[in-house]
């Protein structure tokens, strides 16, 4: 093999779609997906690739140091994307603890082994770091982040986030190691797991369940489509510049009622019910602690400096979105029950 890469989260959301690009892309790459199959990571999301030559599945904990170190040796990996990360911001405020292991302690301990590893012969390695916009904190109703806006996190899911930046750019600054990171806006797309709001709003409209809205519902973010991220990711890995951060944005902002709306609109169309059906789901809750009010990306660096842009605006996004849950119910059902725990089993007893 030409190259031999570590992508961590690989059978999470957004990780499954960059490990799928990458198997099919670069056939003359060994993928490693390792993942440690929590809630949020399925197996079955990649069922299309796990026959692939060039593709191998590893079960494991980042944050635990010895076996990351013995992955490396087994693999002595050309690359690192590390997307493993616990990801909730409702989840962070409940149990932070997590969060610090497998966001901060988790990436500690892969830069560790890659600085090990690579023993500061540098020549031909990456470590590319994937993070989010939350790390910038919250803007008012004008302006955008860019790469150089200054840290501001508010959640523990946030500042977890934001200290693993912090270390991946300080193994830069004092080993030498060579690194890109990237922060990316709200993503959305097939194989999400439904506590995030379209999925879980898709599934409990199909359901007849109510649609908990937080606070004034005025709350603005930006969406990527995950496949639009998962190409973004590539030309990084293979075109960025080491030692820079590139924003990842979809140019689509939308406040949550407005999003909650257009969503609404569309799934009455998909189930064939009259309008307002769905809007009658939609119920007011109290808000969360240091709920951010708005981000918004500059992804103008990315697009000016690789050629990168958003293929899809919002809406064609989300109808693609809508068209994949209805039509793989399976996986939704599997999901919610924690049926699919059970393909790992069977796949890999």
């Amino acid at each position: 093999m030409e190259k031999t890469l570590l992508i961590t989260g690989g059978a999470g959301f957004i990780g499954s779609h960059v490990v799928r690009l990458f198997v099919k892309k670069y056939p003359n790459y060994l993928i490693v997906n390792l993942d440690k199959l929590t809630y949020a990571g399925n197996l079955e999301n990649l069922v299309d690739i796990q026959d692939s030559q060039n593709y191998v599945f590893e079960k494991g904990d980042i944050v635990d140091r010895d076996y990351i170190i013995g992955l490396f040796d087994k693999y002595n990996f050309d690359g690192v994307i590390h997307l493993a990360a616990e990801s909730h911001v409702d989840r962070s405020i409940t149990n932070p603890m997590e969060f610090i292991m497998t966001n901060v302690v988790g990436t500690v301990n892969l830069l560790n082994a890659a600085k090990n590893s690579w023993k500061d012969c540098y020549e031909s390695k990456l470590f590319y770091h994937v993070s989010t916009d939350e790390v910038y904190g919250s803007l008012g109703n004008e302006g955008l982040f860019l790469e150089t806006t200054p840290y501001d996190p508010k959640s523990p899911y946030s500042s977890s986030k934001a200290s693993s930046d912090h270390f991946v750019r300080a193994y830069g600054n004092t080993y030498g190691m060579p690194f890109v990171i990237s922060n990316c806006s709200n993503n959305y797309g097939p194989n999400q797991f439904p506590e995030k709001l379209l999925p879980l709003f898709i599934n409990n409209i199909r359901n007849n369940k109510n649609l908990p809205v937080y606070g004034d519902g005025l709350f603005t973010r930006d969406w990527l489509y995950v496949e639009d991220h998962a190409k973004a990711i590539d030309l990084i890995y293979h075109k960025g510049s080491n030692f820079e951060t590139y924003n990842i944005g979809g140019f689509n902002e939308w406040t949550n009622i407005d999003l909650i709306h257009e969503l609404c609109k569309q799934m009455n169309a998909a189930l064939g019910v009259a309008e307002g059906t769905s809007e009658n789901l939609i119920t007011y809750v109290k808000d969360r602690p240091g709920h951010d009010k708005r981000y918004a990306i500059d992804a103008s660096k990315i697009n000016k400096e690789l050629g990168w842009k958003p293929s899809l605006q919002f809406q064609e996004g989300l109808g693609l979105t809508i068209d994949w849950y209805m039509s793989n119910q399976n996986w939704l059902d599997n999901v919610t029950s924690g049926d699919y725990k059970n393909y790992y089993k069977k796949q890999y007893s």
